[in-house]
């Protein structure tokens, strides 16, 4: 018998605010878009995951597509190898796949990893170091962060976390499973924090010895059967790990940059400041795109390449800040030149200078080609997190009830 079977619950669209109340901010977002549904668990399409890191809420209000195993497993046969992937992967699959949870937390962090992360985040999973990942090396690490991950869960609320859990890890894990949680920690870390701050020896060994357990319980996915093939006996080396890291950037950035190129080779410097301040704290961005549009009336345009350096840019940005610090600009403004130099020591990228312009002028409110680095540095922190701090849009105004709910429920 399977063991999921036992635990098959119906949950509905309509208990989603209920069982939100009980989500942290991730886990309410996956829920809203994921799409499909296989023995009371959820699970992104591919197709979802785009639209997840891409767009602020989903199309339409979905319903969940229920699938039996069986389906599912045919729907992964379409699966194509490691060796095959391409920065097309996600595009090219749209709905034949699924993505769970945990690959969802894992696949937002690839997308702010620097390229110098790669080899530290392979690392990780190659648990006995013979430089290539196994299935049960890469399931156990998972299962490591979702018990790190998890919110601890307040009395009177139980009931709602194992149906949330049941949907999003696809099974019933007892409170006072093999992991203990520090009671204190309540704070959601960062998926490889989490890893490398929490992972200690008795815990990882205490988890190998279940790794059997662990790999029966998991429903295969389409990450899964990418890396490990469709028997799961396949093995993952660094070269096909950073190809595929590097793909999944290069894909959501062509994604974003074709939303606005309209089928030509730039987007205008107005587009790129519309795409740089999403998913940020900025109330009033009319303020930055009015700089753009005052201080570069003429329209040159940003090309993908020049796109793409700014985002690799980006997921150095605490490099660079150290290399401010560092030059001590920290405490002042600065400059075109002071800022491009930073960039490369920090990055190794050079940036055109067309683009470097382009930023001050977005950036520059005070109009004197300085850059204000705390303002700077606070604003591109939020756009790099795109899929961890939240979105200003509010997707779906809670009701009275279930606010007075939740404030009676923290008292």
């Amino acid at each position: 018998m399977n063991t999921h079977s036992c635990y098959k619950v119906a949950i509905g669209r309509t208990d989603t605010e209920d069982l939100d109340l009980y989500a942290t901010s991730r886990e309410r977002r996956f829920r809203l878009f994921a799409s499909v549904e296989c023995e009371g668990q959820l699970f992104m399409t591919p197709y979802d995951f785009i639209l997840a890191v891409t767009t602020d809420e989903p199309k339409f209000a979905k319903t969940w597509k229920s699938l039996s195993k069986q389906e599912l497993n045919q729907m992964l046969a379409e699966t194509p190898p490691v060796w095959k992937g391409s920065s097309k992967l996600f595009r090219n699959l749209k709905e034949k796949g699924v993505i769970s949870y945990t690959e969802y937390l894992f696949l937002l962090c690839i997308l702010t990893k620097p390229h110098a992360g790669f080899r530290i985040a392979f690392n990780m999973f190659d648990t006995d170091g013979n430089e290539m990942v196994d299935k049960k090396e890469f399931l156990v690490l998972q299962e490591i962060f979702r018990k790190k991950n998890e919110k601890r869960e307040t009395k009177g609320d139980e009931e709602k976390r194992a149906m949330l859990r049941l949907q999003l890890y696809g099974y019933h894990s007892p409170t006072n499973s093999v992991i203990k949680t520090d009671a204190e920690e309540l704070v959601s870390r960062s998926y490889w924090d989490t890893l490398r701050r929490n992972t200690s020896q008795a815990l990882f060994s205490d988890l190998a010895e279940r790794a059997d357990d662990i790999t029966s319980l998991v429903t295969d996915t389409t990450l899964l059967v990418h890396f490990f093939g469709k028997k799961g006996k396949a093995e993952l080396n660094f070269e096909d790990f950073y190809r595929f890291m590097d793909n999944l950037q290069t894909e959501v950035l062509e994604i974003e940059f074709l939303s606005y190129s309209n089928g030509m080779n730039t987007i205008s410097e107005e587009d790129f400041a519309h795409i740089l301040l999403r998913y940020t704290n900025v109330e009033n961005t009319s303020v930055f795109l009015e700089n753009v549009r005052y201080s570069i009336p003429e329209e040159k345009g940003i090309t993908f390449d020049e796109f793409r350096s700014f985002f690799q840019f980006l997921n150095n940005l605490e490099d660079f800040a150290i290399a401010l610090n560092m030059y001590n600009f920290a405490s002042r403004s600065i400059g075109q030149d002071e800022f491009k130099r930073a960039v490369y020591v920090a990055t190794g990228l050079r940036l055109s200078p067309h683009l470097v312009n382009t930023v001050f002028k977005i950036f520059d409110v005070d109009k004197d080609d300085q850059l204000s680095y705390k303002e700077f540095i606070g604003i591109m922190k939020d756009r790099l997190h795109r899929g961890f701090r939240g979105y200003k849009t509010v997707q779906k105004y809670p009701t009275f009830k279930s606010c007075l709910k939740k404030e009676l429920h923290s008292r």
